[in-house]
């Protein structure tokens, strides 16, 4: 049976991705509706009529938006978070929602790297920096994100340990990475990088009593969720710990705030906007996984990458 999908990017995926979404749909009989760049919500209500399904990227599936798709039955977002699905909202009306876990993973880990390379180098500014390797890199949560960078990480020589509750020692370790049995333990090391989703138990839980721990020259990295982190509490830690420096893919709210410190601009380095998935190659890895995942549920009734509350 035909099915219509909608793909909503406020930030559009690049051509070729939506060449590979718009050829997995032909061949299941599928009609794919764009909705690429738009600026109002009212833009996407309007769409949503006569759609069955939809991909989105860091849009806002709301309650009202799936109110507005009176034949919705699934929402995939295509990456790893989805935050910014309302999956009560979504339970109470039989919606199914995915995410596509894995297909922008490398690509957050390179940026992830890449910024601590460039950090350490004072982002090519004619000054002696320091190497990584040798250094010590701690990821809380290990997922394919965090597998990825460590993948990077023991191609330069660091040693690497992880915390992630959902794992065993024994997972954990046999991956090769050092065990962590508490969250604590991560900040003995020179470099933490965040790969947690912004639940209720990790929000805000990034705070000075865990950040002070950490050694001269530390550098807490997140590419993950602004929200884990407490901005007050990274301020306070900026304000006492000069050769403290934080860089994020995703900035905070407080960003303003926190250029304006001594030394502020070189010690917060937050990227322009959101660009760990920003690659061709996370485009279309996405983009197609999600339309796969679509194809899947309707024809086989298969719930991969399915996210519950």
């Amino acid at each position: 049976m035909s099915k219509t999908v909608l793909l909503a990017t406020e930030k559009a995926f690049i051509a070729a991705a939506v060449d590979g979404i718009d050829g997995v749909c032909k061949a299941a009989g599928y009609t794919l509706k764009k909705l690429e760049n738009y600026k109002e919500e009212q833009e996407l209500l309007d769409a949503m009529e006569g759609v069955d399904a939809m991909i989105i990227r860091s849009d806002l599936a709301s309650a009202k938006v799936m109110d507005a798709g009176k034949n919705l039955k699934l929402i995939v977002r295509a990456g790893a978070g989805y935050d910014n699905i309302d999956l009560p909202a979504a339970v109470e009306r039989n919606i199914i929602t995915m995410n596509t876990p894995g297909a922008n993973a490398n690509a957050v880990a390179e940026l992830a790297f890449g910024m601590m390379v460039a950090n350490a180098r004072n982002h090519w500014d004619g000054t002696s920096g320091y190497e990584l390797m040798g250094k010590t890199l701690a990821v809380y949560g290990f997922g394919a994100v965090a597998r990825n960078l460590h993948r990077i990480a023991k191609g330069f020589g660091m040693e690497f340990a992880a915390y992630d509750p959902y794992l065993t020692k024994e997972q954990i370790e046999g991956a090769g990475a050092k065990y962590c049995a508490k969250v604590e333990e991560l900040f003995d090391s020179q470099f933490v990088s965040l790969h947690c989703p912004c639940t209720d138990e990790t929000r805000d839980s990034i705070n000075f009593a865990l950040i002070s721990k950490m050694p001269k020259n530390a550098v807490l990295i997140n590419t993950a969720r602004p929200e884990v982190v407490n901005e007050a509490d990274l301020k306070k830690l900026l304000e006492e710990k000069k050769d403290f420096t934080y860089i994020a893919d995703v900035p905070p709210k407080n960003l303003a705030e926190l250029h304006a410190m001594e030394n502020g601009a070189k010690r917060v380095f937050v990227t322009k906007k959101k660009m760990g998935a920003q690659t061709s190659e996370a485009n279309n890895n996405a983009g197609i996984q999600a339309a796969n995942q679509i194809v899947g549920f309707f024809e086989r009734n298969e719930l991969r990458g399915q996210v519950k509350p």
